[in-house]
C-alpha cells in the first residue's frame, strides 16, 4: 500500500541517467512518478508529456523525477531517444519503490505518482492513465494551492 497524504516523505538517494547521485528530501514541491519500464508505449507517452509540461512545472517551482527499476544505461538511452530534460532515477533493487509502498508487478513498479512538498506526501495517484497525467497533477497542485504560477 503506497504512502498516503500527510505521511512523511522518505529521503531518496539514487543515480540518475548520467550516473550522478541525486539526493532528495522533498522540502520543495516535487512530482515523483514511478513507471514500469523505459521505452514502452505508455511510459513513453507519460515521459513525453512531463517533458512538454516541464517549463510550466519549473515556473510553478515544481521538480519532476521519474523512477523505475531500469538501470542507469537504460535511463540514459531513454532520455537521449526521447529528448527528456528531467532526471530519471534508477531503482534496480526497488528500494525507493519499497520506501514509498509502490507495488511491484513482475519486478516492475506499478504506475504510481506522488506529489510531495514540505517533506510530506501531498497527493497520491495510482493506476493512472499516462495520457494526460502530467497535466492532471499540475492542475490539481494549482487548484489545491500547493503551487502557484507567476503572473
Amino acid at each position: 500500500m503506497p504512502l498516503a497524504p500527510g505521511d512523511d516523505a522518505p529521503a531518496v538517494t539514487a543515480p540518475n541517467q548520467d550516473g550522478e547521485t541525486v539526493s532528495l528530501a522533498f522540502a520543495e514541491p516535487t512530482v515523483l512518478y514511478f513507471y514500469p519500464k523505459d521505452d514502452t508505449p505508455g511510459c513513453t507517452v507519460e515521459a513525453n508529456q512531463f517533458q512538454r509540461e516541464r517549463e510550466t512545472y519549473a515556473d510553478a517551482g515544481v521538480d519532476v523525477y521519474g523512477v523505475s527499476t531500469d538501470g542507469v544505461d537504460s535511463h540514459r538511452s531513454f532520455c537521449e531517444s526521447e529528448g527528456l530534460e528531467f532526471d530519471l532515477l534508477a531503482d534496480p533493487d526497488a528500494e525507493i519503490a519499497a520506501a514509498f509502498g509502490v507495488e511491484l508487478r513482475n519486478g516492475k513498479t506499478a504506475r504510481t505518482t506522488f506529489l510531495l512538498a514540505d517533506g510530506e506526501v501531498q497527493a497520491v495517484y495510482e493506476g493512472v492513465d499516462p495520457d494526460g497525467h502530467a497535466r492532471e497533477i499540475l492542475l490539481d497542485a494549482l487548484e489545491d494551492d500547493l503551487v502557484t504560477l507567476p503572473e
